[in-house]
């Protein structure tokens, strides 16, 4: 439970990052952000649920497994050449579509996820940095949960982990959103343990009799993180004082 404790609350310090994009993109002042993150994290439990259901059916089959280890391998690849790039939402493919289902209100309307004008319903920012926040949790599920997939089989375990994890991001979020800059190089360590986790799913887990030594798992995890925050940190203090 620890260690996919870990690997979840690891790989959704990413969403943290999404969420301060999202709400600066979206103009959402601070007092309103609150509202957002309680139905979006209520919206990702749900979600959660779904993909863990379909999962323990799923990572029955052998090549189910390989073919998602597959897949973090390469978006762990894809993570690590992105590197420290800023995420832009201008061009954001999930963003445009949302714009082009929805009238959307060119102006903050309160806590309102919805307003009337003229007979008509529109959706506020709010709305779609909602929106935009449960789908990009969607699609990070999908490298998530078979993540926790790979270091157990049992569906209770699954779902526990992502629960504690997921229930957290909206105090982390705060706690941390004054000094997310600092932490430039985290996305390395994800990406790292992203392509270790998956290299499990593909191989590790076979070679070592069926089931990689679980305490190696969370050192190995935990060292990834570790060196990724502490490298950000040296660096911060680098740049401050140059």
């Amino acid at each position: 439970v620890l260690t996919g404790f870990v690997v979840e609350k690891s790989l959704a310090i990413d969403n943290i990052f999404i969420f301060a994009v999202v709400f600066s993109y979206f103009a959402v002042p601070k007092i309103y952000q609150h509202r957002v993150l309680f139905w979006g994290i209520l919206g990702a439990l749900f979600f959660r649920a779904i993909f863990i259901a379909m999962g323990s059916v799923l990572m029955q089959y052998k090549s189910i497994v390989i073919f998602f280890g597959i897949l973090l391998v390469l978006t762990g690849i894809k993570m690590f050449f992105a590197g420290t790039k800023p995420q832009n939402l201008e061009n954001n493919f999930i963003v445009r579509q949302l714009k082009k289902i929805f009238r959307v209100s060119p102006q903050i309307e309160g806590e309102k996820f919805f307003v009337r004008k003229s007979g008509l319903w529109y959706v506020t920012p709010l709305f779609l940095a909602l929106l935009f926040i449960e789908v990009t949790d969607i699609i990070f599920a999908i490298d998530s949960v078979p993540a926790i997939f790979a270091l157990t089989k049992e569906p209770l375990i699954v779902f526990t982990s992502n629960i504690f994890a997921i229930l957290g991001l909206r105090s982390m979020y705060f706690m941390l959103s004054g000094v997310m800059d600092r932490f430039a190089y985290i996305k390395y360590g994800l990406a790292a343990v992203l392509i270790f986790v998956g290299s499990k799913m593909v191989y590790l887990n076979d070679a070592f009799g069926g089931k990689f030594p679980i305490t190696w798992s969370l050192a190995i995890i935990s060292l990834l993180i570790g060196s990724s925050v502490i490298y950000s940190v040296i660096v911060d203090r680098r740049s401050a004082r140059s």
